[in-house]
């Protein structure tokens, strides 16, 4: 039973909103998952068949569940938006409790999760993952929210926007296709440029590459962060003639002028004004506004889940744990780097919860499967120290038609039937076997 102290008014995200406690009791599970990504699922099912499964809930308000890694093949026509998604019902576990509700505050100090709905009672846990992923910011970007109403504008980072974008591949005749990447931390960080490659693959296939000028306009310094892929990745630019702005932002988009302003990071207050014809916009993220409001110190100061970057515990409350985009985990936020994530984090909670410590060590994989053409893919697999972690014993850095059927016909089963099950921990096995016992 709660202590009358907590009993009491709970800060929500709205502001000054409060939601009152009318009832002195609180719904009480033993686990509690924040989210229902494919961190979150993983976990639940691994869970699910380690206590008993009407004990544990997870928090997640979406009815549908998107493997957002196939949305660079929706966008380049090699898949269909439907088949990137299953209703949240049915990727989740049969036997424990969906709260169909969000989390709009965090009380790690009493245990407590409040939820939204009138009169909710708060949620009380004995132990906790947090994997709520990140959020979009597309109205960051001033004018682009109203740009998607017109032609030439899209982003694959939306199922409201994705089959725009083979759309606009399609109705291109000539001038700039401009591709971005955004001055925040985003998930699949490959993926901007992805989209970039299999245009001008399209365009090549379509006769309209003569009259295409291909730009990739990115707030970073570098073209991928992992120098071996990175010089890899500059070859192809520069052997299919695609224009390169290193350390420029978009800002405001002019759709009925066709225009994108750029800022220059590295002067501030200066600006570049670009017609486009076509123009995928990636946009800015960052943590769910309940965990920059409403969260203490479950998160730091800028709002992602504060953990110990090995063992994926929280650094101040033992009792939870975090995986996926919204951690402050020094390594690129992917599906692969999750999966990683799911193995050790399940090691290390159950030994927790059996009074043990938690062993286990996160090395910071992560993958990604750079789709440079309709049939070729660059497979970048690295560790934190940005250092290749690869699977196969060949090298990876070089266009191959085997990684490119790997991201496209092969990993979104993985995905479905195993991943979300709580059965795939990534490819660390098949690496030592690839390797002959020798790979990390």
């Amino acid at each position: 039973m709660l202590s009358k102290s907590t009993q009491t008014m709970v800060l929500s995200t709205m502001g000054k909103r409060y939601f009152s406690m009318s009832t002195p009791k609180s719904k009480h599970f033993k686990l509690v998952v924040v989210g229902g990504g494919a961190g979150g699922c993983s976990i639940a099912a691994k869970f699910a068949r380690k206590i008993d499964p009407k004990s544990i809930a997870v928090i997640e308000p979406a009815d549908m569940h998107y493997y957002q890694p196939q949305w660079t093949m929706v966008g380049g026509g090699m898949k269909k938006l439907e088949e990137s998604g299953r209703t949240m019902e049915s990727v989740l576990p049969k036997s424990i409790t969906w709260l169909k509700e969000k989390a709009v505050g965090f009380y790690p100090d009493k245990n407590l999760i409040q939820i939204s709905g009138k009169n909710q009672e708060p949620i009380q846990y004995d132990y906790l993952v947090v994997a709520t992923g990140i959020q979009l910011n597309f109205n960051q970007i001033k004018g682009l929210i109203q740009a998607f109403d017109t032609p030439g504008v899209c982003s694959n980072y939306s199922p409201l926007y994705v089959n725009k974008t083979l759309e606009s591949i399609k109705g291109f005749k000539k001038g700039n296709a401009i591709f971005t990447f955004p001055n925040t931390p985003i998930k699949c960080a490959g993926a901007p440029q992805k989209i970039m490659y299999i245009a001008d693959s399209y365009f090549r296939k379509h006769g309209k590459r003569q009259d295409a000028n291909v730009v990739f306009n990115t707030s970073l310094g570098v073209l991928f962060g992992v120098k071996k892929y990175a010089d890899a990745l500059w070859e192809i630019v520069k052997k299919r003639d695609i224009k390169v702005n290193l350390r420029t932002n978009l800002v405001e988009v002019i759709p009925k002028e066709r225009k994108a302003i750029f800022e220059n990071l590295d002067k501030p207050g200066t600006s570049e004004t670009f017609d486009y014809e076509m123009l995928h916009v990636t946009p800015p993220m960052g943590p769910h506004d309940v965990m920059k409001t409403s969260a203490g110190d479950l998160v730091d100061p800028a709002g992602y889940v504060n953990l110990n970057k090995t063992t994926l515990q929280h650094v101040k409350y033992q009792n939870i744990f975090g995986l996926g985009d919204c951690t402050n985990l020094p390594t690129s936020k992917t599906a692969a780097a999750v999966a990683g994530q799911c193995g050790i984090l399940s090691q290390n909670l159950w030994s927790v919860m059996n009074g043990k410590d938690p062993l286990g060590q996160y090395d910071g994989y992560t993958s990604c499967p750079l789709v440079t053409s309709y049939s070729t893919c660059v497979l970048a697999e690295f560790d934190y120290t940005s250092q290749p972690l690869e699977t196969f014993p060949v090298n990876q850095a070089k266009e191959s038609r085997v990684a490119f059927h790997l991201k496209k016909d092969i990993m979104p089963g993985i995905y479905w039937n195993l991943m979300l099950n709580g059965h795939w921990n990534g490819p660390a096995a098949f690496r030592k076997i690839a390797h002959l016992g020798f790979g990390k």
